[in-house]
């Protein structure tokens, strides 16, 4: 069905753009994952995290099966396989710690405080990479921090637990988005998406052993659902890394609020406080601060 659709899409949005089909391939991003967010919600009090992965991983392939077979040799031998292999890794973690947040937080609340991923992946260059620490990374460290702390308000509100998985995901995925840049580099942008699905299939089985119930057929039905809004989202991601300069990417990513909150207040009847919007705000402009910087210092 995917491959169907990207054959028939492909020839009107091949004419737009490059600027425009980064846009619109955000945009659709942001939709598929508060999808996936809001579906979790239904779902995951009865069913484990890791068995939803594990589910969302086996449709996931099934829906790429198709791509798979017309075109083997590109999608199954990775020119870096040991980067695709680390990418499906870290995803597996990071969807772990995004369905579990997503059974404590709104939607829009998860989006918001994940908005500090670039601030924190600048931190951990720092601290891992040894990379310096100048005025501009030290700034937006600073207002990415203060951002996140007014949509958490510690001590003003107590802390949900949903808020530290959401930083426990943005700290695995602090390194995907160089990973996914050099892959972009040596290989096709499906290739990532079935390395992912082939990566996180044994690391959820694994787990999901120990947390097994088994679904019921609309919870089966559910899972389906997700596996083809994530290998869509892949899919679309690499297409939009490969398309877009680093600082559209970012900016593009903040669309994601206002579409977490639309989907949040249609679907679960929830809207995110002034807090988040504004805390958001902060950490948005820090982050894309620090992006228009460090790529002037490339350039310069």
């Amino acid at each position: 069905m995917l491959l169907y659709l990207s054959t028939k899409l492909r020839p009107l949005i091949g004419n737009w753009s490059t600027a425009t089909q980064c846009s619109i391939l955000i945009v659709i991003s942001g939709v598929l994952m508060s999808s996936q967010l809001v579906i979790v919600r239904f779902i995951g009090d009865d069913i484990s995290v890791f068995e939803i992965i594990l589910f969302r991983a086996l449709f996931g392939l099934l829906a790429i099966s198709g791509l798979i077979a017309r075109g083997a040799k590109t999608y199954l031998r990775p020119n870096r396989p040991g980067l695709a292999i680390l990418c499906g890794a870290l995803a597996f973690m990071a969807s772990t710690f995004f369905y579990l947040a997503a059974k404590e937080l709104p939607v829009a609340d998860i989006t918001a405080i994940h908005f500090v991923r670039p601030v924190f992946a600048a931190l951990v260059a720092a601290v891992v990479l040894r990379e310096a620490l100048h005025g501009s990374r030290i700034a937006a460290i600073i207002a990415g921090v203060t951002g996140a702390a007014i949509i958490i308000r510690p001590g003003f509100t107590e802390v949900n637990i949903g808020v530290l998985f959401v930083l426990g995901a943005v700290a695995v995925q602090s390194w995907n988005p160089i990973n996914r840049k050099l892959l972009s580099k040596s290989d096709h942008p499906d290739t990532v998406a079935v390395w992912n699905v082939l990566t996180i299939l044994p690391l959820a089985a694994v787990t999901s052993y120990f947390f097994w119930t088994t679904p019921t057929w609309a919870q089966i039905g559910w899972m389906a659902v997700i596996g083809i809004l994530e290998i869509g989202n892949q899919r679309i991601l690499g297409r939009a890394y490969l398309r877009g300069d680093a600082i559209v990417v970012v900016v593009l990513h903040y669309t994601r609020l206002p579409i977490a909150a639309l989907i949040g207040f249609l679907v679960l009847s929830e809207f995110p406080d002034i807090w988040v919007w504004i805390g958001g705000g902060i950490i948005a402009a820090a982050s894309i601060y620090l992006t228009v910087q460090e790529r002037n210092t490339e350039i310069g």
